[in-house]
Formats: C-alpha cells, structure tokens, sequence
C-alpha cells in the first residue's frame, strides 16, 4: 500500500467511464496498449495520449492530456510514463482537473502523487488497472 486512494479502487472502477491513457502504445506487445485494450473491451471510453503516434485501435492520438476538448470529463487519467516523467505527466493532466490520477504498476513517483492529491484528485499509485478490475 502506498497510502493513496488504494481504498476506493472497487468504487474508482466501478463510478469511472472516461479513461485517458498517457503514454499508450501503438505496439500489441506493449503493456499500455494491452491494459488499455481490455479496458475499452470491458466498456471504458479510452482516450489516448502519446505525442509520437497519431492513432491507436482506430482512434485518433491526443499529444497532451491538456489537448483533450473541455467537453470531454475524464474521470480517469492512467499514467504509463517512467517514474521520473510521472510528474511532467501530471502537471498536464491535473490542467483538465480528471478525478482520478493512477499511476501504473512501477510508476512510483511521490512527488506527482502528493501534488494530485494536493489539486483534490484521488490518486492511486504502483497499481495495474486491468489487474484490479479482473480482481473485481
């Protein structure tokens, strides 16, 4: 446990729809692209962000999470970057005030965790998504 909203998982999986992947993969074999593809499978709306690619499944790429139209809620912003690009990560994120901030298993970055929790995100860190909500 890291101490974050590791609690409100079940609830977090459960209130959420809107999901933004930073750092998706265009490549299967990649954990981004595979964890974000069973979420859109178990009926998640996954927006994807990377600035290197320009699609993924179809779908058109956002640069930024900042890039994502007002319009759009995101409920949750799933981090995919190495630990010590989580913060630039959340900066971004935290522009379009998401509910969730999750940092993927082996993103541990407690600088960018204290400062989501700080904008009144809930955060949940070093935690797989597709892992806890198979355990749902």
């Amino acid at each position: 446990m890291t101490g974050y909203d590791e609690n409100r998982i079940p609830q977090i999986l459960k209130k959420s729809r809107t999901i933004a992947v930073v750092g998706i993969s265009d490549k299967p074999e990649r954990d981004s692209y595979r964890v974000a593809k069973y979420l859109k499978s178990a009926g998640y709306e996954i927006l994807p962000v990377n600035p290197v690619i320009e699609s993924w499944d179809g779908q058109m790429v956002y640069k930024n999470v900042s890039d994502i139209p007002g319009s759009k809620h995101v409920d949750i912003v799933d981090v995919f970057r190495k630990p010590e690009a989580a913060l630039e990560a959340v900066r971004d994120a935290l522009k379009i005030k998401p509910d969730i901030i999750w940092l993927q298993e082996g993103v541990v970055n407690k600088e960018a965790a204290d400062l989501a929790k700080k904008s009144g995100s809930l955060v949940v860190m070093d935690r797989c998504m597709m892992k806890e909500h198979h355990r749902l």
